[in-house]
């Protein structure tokens, strides 16, 4: 009994005397450790305790759950920006008045600490309005801004800015967005700010232009804009999937908000959306999900590298909802394969990942509500 003790007292201090910064995994068939030199290293060890973010990056992977981030993990052979966060945990998303939420609710959830019903768009289920935390940023006089897959009037945006009981509500949407104030707003939907195409007449896009935005429809004319207010549209309504071909919006998009936003000397919040994951498990379409998920990865690595070349930025990784009940039932990690099935074509309860880096990124394990997720990213800025 002593030398059993003995041995397992040994081998438990090989596996602690690994660098701290290894990312260590299973290979696939044996129980050898095998150390990762990829991307998916884990990043430095947390700021200093009680050091504050200046920056907040929120960033919401729409209808991720566990299941769809470790599809990504294995497609990225060990080479995934998932793996290099130091903490995470897990979500609840429940609405107001649904076991299972939508993007409404849940991007609402997220963005103002709040429950809600389903379908509604920052207000509670009285339609009483509440704040995003990016509105919140820009009444402190940071700079804000969100990047997103999808039409800048979807849910999961619209929740950043708006104030309607339905999330279809376009017209109003659109209007809200135009009078907002955010510094950059990158996305799809231009078909909605056209006055032929409103219920109302009216014409958002004059309303941006004379506030100063420089409205953009390309991402070469997005890359030239010289104004640190922008609106780009890449499209009338929607773009198609990332394959087999959808230009680099969501990585060149984050790149030219990042650098708008961190002209601020003060700061900035930005949220940041991979809006097609959730379309594609709608689609119960498991390539179409693979590939926004590498469009997701190459999004975080961008991200992941100025958080860590600056210090003084925290990213929040989660999701609305999981979409699909997506079970991995086999797959080959050295290939990085997966054998994909889906259970629905809608959304599922189960409770989503969260992963965080940056100052106040410890206090995101565990199991959380997501109307929790909101809170601690005020308290990791030393806000309200």
């Amino acid at each position: 009994m002593i030398k059993k003790r003995i041995i397992f007292v040994a081998a438990l201090a090989v596996l602690c005397s690994a660098p701290a910064n290894a990312q260590q995994s299973l290979k696939a068939g044996t129980d050898k450790i095998v150390q990762s030199e990829s991307t998916g290293t884990w990043l430095d060890t947390p700021a200093p305790k009680g050091k504050k973010a200046k920056n907040v990056i929120v960033i919401i992977g729409d209808g991720m759950g566990t299941a769809q981030v470790y599809a990504s993990v294995v497609a990225q052979k060990g080479a995934s920006n998932f793996l290099r966060f130091p903490f995470s945990g897990f979500s609840r998303t429940y609405s107001n008045n649904k076991y299972t939420t939508d993007s409404g609710a849940g991007g609402t959830a997220i963005v103002t600490g709040c429950k809600t019903d389903n379908r509604h768009i920052g207000v509670l289920a009285d339609n009483t309005p509440v704040q995003s935390i990016l509105s919140k940023a820009k009444g402190w006089g940071l700079s804000t801004g969100f990047v997103v897959t999808s039409s800048v009037l979807d849910a999961t945006p619209a929740s950043t800015y708006a104030h309607v009981p339905d999330r279809k509500m376009y017209d109003s949407i659109s209007l809200h967005m135009s009078q907002c104030g955010f510094d950059v707003m990158i996305g799809g939907g231009l078909s909605n700010f056209r006055p032929e195409n409103r219920h109302d007449g009216l014409n958002p896009l004059d309303t941006l232009t004379k506030k100063g935005y420089e409205i953009t429809y390309s991402i070469e004319e997005m890359k030239k804009a010289k104004s640190d207010r922008l609106v780009t549209f890449f499209c009338e309504n929607y773009y198609g999937p990332v394959a087999p071909g959808r230009d680099p919006i969501l990585a060149e998009g984050t790149k030219k908000a990042l650098d708008i936003l961190t002209k601020n000397p003060k700061g900035f919040v930005m949220m940041i959306e991979g809006s097609q994951i959730d379309w594609a498990c709608h689609n119960n379409d498991a390539p179409y999900m693979e590939a926004e998920l590498a469009d997701f990865e190459k999004m975080l690595k961008i991200v992941l590298d100025f958080a860590e070349k600056d210090g003084n930025t925290l990213v929040v990784v989660t999701a609305d909802h999981e979409t699909g009940g997506l079970v991995l039932l086999s797959g080959n990690i050295e290939k990085g394969k997966n054998e994909c099935k889906y259970i629905t074509d809608g959304h599922s309860g189960v409770m989503v990942p969260v992963f965080a880096y940056g100052p106040g990124a410890e206090t995101f394990s565990g199991i959380q509500n997501n109307i929790d997720l909101m809170p601690k990213m005020l308290k990791a800025m030393g806000r309200k």
